[in-house]
Formats: structure tokens, C-alpha cells, sequence
């Protein structure tokens, strides 16, 4: 499952060297699993109407070039693991062609009251379609 978000620098997003603040773009690796999910046909609102957490154990991002207000960026957003209870991806954040920064992060299933759950089969069997290579996309 691979997802690919277009998103436009706003300034506001920006820090006094007039660049993205770094903190940003964990941000916008959220902003593409909400929407690799949505398109995937899961609402994540919904999931978690129905107990479904997803929540960050662990992310990082290795900053390479900067963006700037007014980039157009691309994020490519692919989970590389699903299992019972997390779910891994990887982002990468491009300008063009040209790879700006690049990151991993690590899912928990929770239920509401933070307890470590089952992942919906759906995410389970998306994931092991994608190691595997059999996902078509």
C-alpha cells in the first residue's frame, strides 16, 4: 500500500530562517496515513468511534534539504509491516524530484482505554499484502 499526499507550504509552517520548522513534518507524515487510509475506503474518525486507536509508539525523520513557503511537496507514504498490533510506514518527502527529508513511525493498536489490541484484520492483511508484494498498487 503505497500513498502519494500533495501538499503546499504554508507560511505559517515556517520558522525566523524562513524554512520548515522541523517539527512539521510529522505532521504532514500524519496528514498522509489520515489520507492513505481514507482512500483506502477507512474512515479514521470512524475507527475510532469503534474503540480502534492508532497511536504513535515511535517516529523519526532524517532532514536532508530544506523546504521552503510556497514548496509544493509530495509524500509518499507506504506501510512496510502490519502486524497483530502496529503498523510500520515510511515517508518520503520530495520537492520535484529532489528527496528532502525521510521517516518511519510505529502505530499502536490501543482501545480507549489505552490497552494494546488487535489491529482491524483490513490493516492486517493490507500489510502482509504489501510485503509480499501482492498488493497491485
Amino acid at each position: 500500500m503505497q500513498h502519494e499526499t500533495e501538499i503546499e507550504v504554508r507560511y505559517y509552517e515556517t520558522d525566523g530562517q524562513g524554512v520548515v520548522h522541523h517539527a512539521n513534518y510529522f505532521k504532514y507524515f500524519e496528514l498522509s496515513r489520515v489520507k492513505m487510509l481514507r482512500d483506502a475506503g477507512h474512515d479514521y474518525a470512524e475507527l475510532e468511534r469503534q474503540g480502534v486507536l492508532l497511536v504513535v509508539h515511535s517516529i523519526t525523520c532524517r532532514y536532508l534539504l530544506p523546504a521552503v513557503f510556497g514548496d509544493t511537496l509530495r509524500i509518499l507514504t507506504h506501510v512496510e509491516r502490519a502486524t497483530a498490533a502496529r503498523l510500520d510506514h515510511c515517508y518520503q518527502v520530495y520537492r520535484g524530484d529532489v528527496l528532502l527529508a525521510e521517516g518511519n513511525s510505529t502505530l499502536a493498536c490501543v482501545n480507549a482505554d489505552g490497552t494494546v489490541q488487535r489491529m482491524p484484520s483490513f490493516l492486517i492483511e493490507k500489510g502482509k499484502q504489501v510485503s509480499m508484494g501482492l498488493s497491485g498498487e
